[in-house]
Protein backbone atom coordinates (compact mmCIF):
# COMPACT_ATOMS: atom_id res chain seq x y z
CA UNK A 1 0.00 0.00 0.00
CA UNK A 2 3.17 2.38 1.35
CA UNK A 3 4.62 1.69 -2.12
CA UNK A 4 1.74 1.99 -4.54
CA UNK A 5 0.97 5.41 -2.42
CA UNK A 6 4.83 6.32 -3.62
CA UNK A 7 4.46 5.37 -6.95
CA UNK A 8 0.83 7.75 -7.31
CA UNK A 9 2.99 10.68 -5.74
CA UNK A 10 5.96 10.24 -8.21
CA UNK A 11 3.63 10.49 -11.46
CA UNK A 12 1.89 13.13 -9.92
CA UNK A 13 5.19 15.22 -9.90
CA UNK A 14 6.61 14.16 -13.00
CA UNK A 15 3.12 15.43 -14.62
CA UNK A 16 3.55 18.99 -13.05
CA UNK A 17 6.81 19.36 -13.36
CA UNK A 18 6.41 18.36 -17.65
CA UNK A 19 3.62 20.00 -18.20
CA UNK A 20 5.04 23.80 -18.46
CA UNK A 21 7.71 22.40 -20.57
CA UNK A 22 5.90 21.10 -23.02
CA UNK A 23 3.74 24.44 -22.52
CA UNK A 24 6.81 26.25 -23.03
CA UNK A 25 7.85 24.08 -26.22
CA UNK A 26 4.50 24.49 -27.69
CA UNK A 27 4.43 28.09 -27.61
CA UNK A 28 7.92 28.28 -28.78
CA UNK A 29 7.03 26.22 -31.94
CA UNK A 30 3.77 28.13 -32.15
CA UNK A 31 5.79 30.99 -32.95
CA UNK A 32 8.88 29.71 -35.27
CA UNK A 33 5.60 28.76 -37.27
CA UNK A 34 3.93 31.65 -37.12
CA UNK A 35 7.61 33.64 -38.33
CA UNK A 36 8.20 30.88 -40.89
CA UNK A 37 5.01 31.52 -42.43
CA UNK A 38 5.47 35.39 -42.82
CA UNK A 39 9.04 35.02 -43.99
CA UNK A 40 7.26 32.70 -46.71
CA UNK A 41 4.56 35.58 -47.63
CA UNK A 42 6.42 38.92 -47.74
CA UNK A 43 9.90 40.09 -48.15
CA UNK A 44 11.96 41.63 -45.55
CA UNK A 45 12.35 45.48 -45.97
CA UNK A 46 16.04 46.60 -46.79
CA UNK A 47 18.09 48.15 -44.50
CA UNK A 48 18.08 51.61 -44.68
CA UNK A 49 21.16 53.25 -45.77
CA UNK A 50 22.13 56.83 -44.55
CA UNK A 51 22.59 58.35 -48.19
CA UNK A 52 24.06 61.76 -48.01
CA UNK A 53 23.38 62.54 -51.23
CA UNK A 54 20.39 61.59 -53.08
CA UNK A 55 19.07 61.66 -56.90
CA UNK A 56 15.88 60.65 -56.71
CA UNK A 57 13.20 63.11 -59.44
CA UNK A 58 16.24 65.53 -59.88
CA UNK A 59 18.01 67.34 -62.77
CA UNK A 60 21.65 66.97 -63.73
CA UNK A 61 23.31 69.58 -65.56
CA UNK A 62 27.34 69.03 -65.84
CA UNK A 63 29.38 71.60 -67.58
CA UNK A 64 32.73 69.44 -68.71
CA UNK A 65 35.92 69.75 -70.62
CA UNK A 66 37.97 67.29 -72.26
CA UNK A 67 40.41 65.69 -74.48
CA UNK A 68 40.13 62.56 -76.91
CA UNK A 69 43.65 60.60 -76.35
CA UNK A 70 43.09 57.66 -78.72
CA UNK A 71 43.52 60.68 -82.26
CA UNK A 72 47.36 59.28 -82.79
CA UNK A 73 48.38 62.33 -86.00
CA UNK A 74 46.23 65.39 -83.88
CA UNK A 75 45.30 67.22 -80.48
CA UNK A 76 41.55 67.34 -80.04
CA UNK A 77 40.05 68.99 -77.12
CA UNK A 78 35.98 69.29 -75.99
CA UNK A 79 33.83 71.22 -74.41
CA UNK A 80 30.15 70.56 -73.66
CA UNK A 81 27.81 69.54 -71.46
CA UNK A 82 25.70 66.69 -69.54
CA UNK A 83 21.63 66.94 -68.82
CA UNK A 84 20.12 64.19 -67.35
CA UNK A 85 16.92 63.29 -65.37
CA UNK A 86 17.18 61.02 -62.52
CA UNK A 87 14.30 58.84 -62.13
CA UNK A 88 15.80 57.23 -58.97
CA UNK A 89 19.34 57.05 -57.25
CA UNK A 90 20.59 53.57 -59.88
CA UNK A 91 18.63 55.39 -63.21
CA UNK A 92 18.51 58.23 -65.15
CA UNK A 93 18.59 59.53 -68.84
CA UNK A 94 21.07 61.73 -70.45
CA UNK A 95 21.80 63.94 -73.20
CA UNK A 96 25.14 65.12 -74.09
CA UNK A 97 26.65 67.47 -76.11
CA UNK A 98 30.61 67.99 -77.04
CA UNK A 99 32.25 70.09 -79.68
CA UNK A 100 35.91 70.30 -80.53
CA UNK A 101 37.01 73.34 -82.28
CA UNK A 102 39.73 72.81 -84.78
CA UNK A 103 43.16 73.37 -83.49
CA UNK A 104 44.60 73.76 -87.23
CA UNK A 105 48.30 73.17 -87.66
CA UNK A 106 49.14 73.85 -84.25
CA UNK A 107 47.13 70.68 -83.16
CA UNK A 108 48.94 68.47 -85.75
CA UNK A 109 50.98 65.71 -83.98
CA UNK A 110 54.61 64.92 -84.51
CA UNK A 111 53.76 61.93 -85.81
CA UNK A 112 52.11 63.21 -88.18
CA UNK A 113 54.87 65.41 -89.17
CA UNK A 114 57.70 62.68 -88.81
CA UNK A 115 55.40 60.62 -91.43
CA UNK A 116 54.95 63.00 -93.52
CA UNK A 117 58.65 64.30 -93.98
CA UNK A 118 59.53 60.40 -94.13
CA UNK A 119 57.66 60.38 -97.39
CA UNK A 120 59.05 63.24 -99.02
CA UNK A 121 62.70 61.91 -98.32
CA UNK A 122 61.83 58.85 -99.77
CA UNK A 123 60.25 60.54 -102.75
CA UNK A 124 60.16 64.17 -103.36
CA UNK A 125 57.20 63.75 -105.48
CA UNK A 126 55.12 61.90 -103.28
CA UNK A 127 51.39 62.45 -103.02
CA UNK A 128 51.23 60.72 -99.72
CA UNK A 129 49.24 62.52 -97.63
CA UNK A 130 48.55 62.09 -93.67
CA UNK A 131 44.57 62.12 -92.68
CA UNK A 132 43.74 63.64 -89.58
CA UNK A 133 40.16 63.31 -88.98
CA UNK A 134 38.76 64.88 -85.75
CA UNK A 135 35.72 64.87 -83.76
CA UNK A 136 34.18 68.05 -84.52
CA UNK A 137 30.89 67.29 -82.93
CA UNK A 138 29.71 64.60 -80.90
CA UNK A 139 26.04 63.87 -79.15
CA UNK A 140 24.48 61.23 -77.27
CA UNK A 141 21.34 60.34 -76.43
CA UNK A 142 21.65 56.94 -73.37
CA UNK A 143 20.65 55.63 -70.10
CA UNK A 144 22.76 55.71 -67.51
CA UNK A 145 22.85 53.00 -64.50
CA UNK A 146 24.53 53.39 -61.30
CA UNK A 147 24.98 49.85 -59.53
CA UNK A 148 27.78 50.99 -57.12
CA UNK A 149 27.13 53.76 -54.02
CA UNK A 150 30.10 54.22 -52.01
CA UNK A 151 31.82 56.27 -49.58
CA UNK A 152 35.72 57.33 -48.49
CA UNK A 153 36.98 58.48 -45.50
CA UNK A 154 39.57 60.92 -47.11
CA UNK A 155 42.67 60.45 -44.12
CA UNK A 156 40.17 61.10 -41.31
CA UNK A 157 39.05 64.43 -41.89
CA UNK A 158 35.58 63.81 -43.70
CA UNK A 159 33.71 61.43 -45.85
CA UNK A 160 33.17 61.82 -49.24
CA UNK A 161 29.98 59.89 -51.10
CA UNK A 162 30.55 58.56 -54.63
CA UNK A 163 28.89 56.40 -57.27
CA UNK A 164 29.81 54.13 -60.29
CA UNK A 165 27.62 54.50 -63.52
CA UNK A 166 27.49 52.86 -67.13
CA UNK A 167 25.51 54.64 -69.97
CA UNK A 168 24.66 53.12 -73.52
CA UNK A 169 22.55 54.84 -76.15
CA UNK A 170 22.59 56.31 -79.18
CA UNK A 171 24.56 59.64 -80.81
CA UNK A 172 25.89 61.73 -83.81
CA UNK A 173 28.93 62.39 -84.66
CA UNK A 174 30.59 64.60 -87.24
CA UNK A 175 34.23 64.64 -88.28
CA UNK A 176 36.03 67.02 -90.10
CA UNK A 177 38.12 65.07 -92.73
CA UNK A 178 41.24 66.94 -92.50
CA UNK A 179 44.91 65.81 -94.31
CA UNK A 180 48.34 67.08 -94.18
CA UNK A 181 50.77 67.32 -97.26
CA UNK A 182 53.81 68.12 -97.17
CA UNK A 183 54.40 72.11 -97.80
CA UNK A 184 56.20 73.56 -100.60
CA UNK A 185 57.80 76.08 -98.17
CA UNK A 186 59.08 72.37 -96.60
CA UNK A 187 60.35 71.24 -100.05
CA UNK A 188 62.28 74.57 -100.90
CA UNK A 189 63.67 74.59 -97.49
CA UNK A 190 62.02 77.60 -95.66
CA UNK A 191 60.57 76.10 -93.14
CA UNK A 192 61.02 73.03 -90.76
CA UNK A 193 57.13 72.60 -90.50
CA UNK A 194 56.35 70.00 -93.40
CA UNK A 195 52.46 70.11 -92.74
CA UNK A 196 50.23 72.36 -95.10
CA UNK A 197 46.31 71.35 -94.53
CA UNK A 198 43.51 71.22 -97.25
CA UNK A 199 42.06 75.16 -97.03
CA UNK A 200 38.61 73.27 -96.92
CA UNK A 201 38.19 70.24 -94.60
CA UNK A 202 35.04 68.06 -95.64
CA UNK A 203 32.78 67.15 -92.95
CA UNK A 204 31.78 63.57 -92.66
CA UNK A 205 27.88 62.86 -90.44
CA UNK A 206 27.68 59.70 -88.95
CA UNK A 207 24.87 57.61 -86.43
CA UNK A 208 27.21 55.89 -83.27
CA UNK A 209 26.32 54.17 -80.80
CA UNK A 210 27.87 55.31 -77.35
CA UNK A 211 29.27 53.19 -74.55
CA UNK A 212 30.90 54.68 -71.58
CA UNK A 213 31.19 54.66 -67.39
CA UNK A 214 32.05 57.50 -64.99
CA UNK A 215 32.33 58.52 -61.45
CA UNK A 216 30.57 61.19 -59.47
CA UNK A 217 31.92 62.70 -56.06
CA UNK A 218 29.38 64.26 -53.88
CA UNK A 219 30.73 67.60 -52.33
CA UNK A 220 27.69 69.00 -51.01
CA UNK A 221 23.72 67.47 -51.56
CA UNK A 222 24.17 69.89 -54.70
CA UNK A 223 27.46 70.03 -56.61
CA UNK A 224 29.48 66.72 -57.34
CA UNK A 225 33.10 66.27 -59.14
CA UNK A 226 32.42 63.81 -62.31
CA UNK A 227 34.72 62.14 -64.25
CA UNK A 228 33.49 60.73 -67.19
CA UNK A 229 34.74 58.49 -70.02
CA UNK A 230 32.97 57.25 -73.22
CA UNK A 231 33.57 56.10 -76.77
CA UNK A 232 31.10 56.53 -79.99
CA UNK A 233 31.48 53.96 -82.49
CA UNK A 234 30.29 54.47 -85.92
CA UNK A 235 30.54 53.22 -89.47
CA UNK A 236 33.21 55.08 -91.86
CA UNK A 237 35.59 55.38 -94.81
CA UNK A 238 38.92 53.83 -93.73
CA UNK A 239 41.91 56.54 -93.56
CA UNK A 240 42.34 58.04 -97.17
CA UNK A 241 46.30 58.37 -97.68
CA UNK A 242 46.13 59.11 -101.13
CA UNK A 243 46.77 56.10 -102.39
CA UNK A 244 46.80 55.47 -106.67
CA UNK A 245 44.74 52.39 -107.82
CA UNK A 246 47.92 50.66 -110.58
CA UNK A 247 45.49 49.88 -112.40
CA UNK A 248 43.15 52.29 -113.12
CA UNK A 249 45.56 55.35 -112.21
CA UNK A 250 42.56 56.74 -110.47
CA UNK A 251 42.32 56.93 -106.61
CA UNK A 252 42.16 53.86 -104.31
CA UNK A 253 38.40 53.13 -103.13
CA UNK A 254 37.85 53.11 -99.66
CA UNK A 255 36.11 51.20 -97.63
CA UNK A 256 34.18 51.38 -94.59
CA UNK A 257 35.03 50.64 -91.66
CA UNK A 258 33.81 50.37 -87.84
CA UNK A 259 35.97 53.38 -85.91
CA UNK A 260 35.61 55.09 -82.79
CA UNK A 261 36.15 58.23 -80.74
CA UNK A 262 36.95 57.79 -77.30
CA UNK A 263 36.19 61.13 -75.57
CA UNK A 264 37.46 62.02 -71.43
CA UNK A 265 36.37 64.90 -69.70
CA UNK A 266 35.53 66.05 -66.38
CA UNK A 267 33.80 68.74 -64.91
CA UNK A 268 30.98 69.58 -62.16
CA UNK A 269 27.55 68.33 -61.88
CA UNK A 270 25.09 70.84 -60.65
CA UNK A 271 21.82 68.73 -59.05
CA UNK A 272 18.01 70.71 -59.14
CA UNK A 273 15.72 71.01 -57.29
CA UNK A 274 17.33 71.18 -53.69
CA UNK A 275 16.82 68.06 -51.89
CA UNK A 276 15.83 67.65 -48.61
CA UNK A 277 18.83 68.39 -46.29
CA UNK A 278 19.73 65.33 -44.39
CA UNK A 279 20.77 65.01 -40.30
CA UNK A 280 24.23 62.67 -41.03
CA UNK A 281 26.72 63.02 -43.65
CA UNK A 282 27.99 59.40 -43.06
Amino acid sequence: SSLLRYAGGLVALLIVALAPAHAVAKESNNATQALVEFRGKKTLPPAIENKFFLKTNRFEIAPMLGYVPNNSFADVYVGGAFLAYHFSDTFAVEAAVLYAPNTGSAGVKGLAKTLLDIAYQGDANTSFQQPLDRLQLGTAFAARYSPVYGKINLIGEGVVNFDVYGTGGLGLVLITKDVATVSEDYKNGNTQDPVQLAPSPATQASPAVNLGAGLDFFISQTVALKLDARTLLFIGPEADYGNIDPQTGQAAELEDELQSVFITTAGVSIFIPKMKPRVFNF
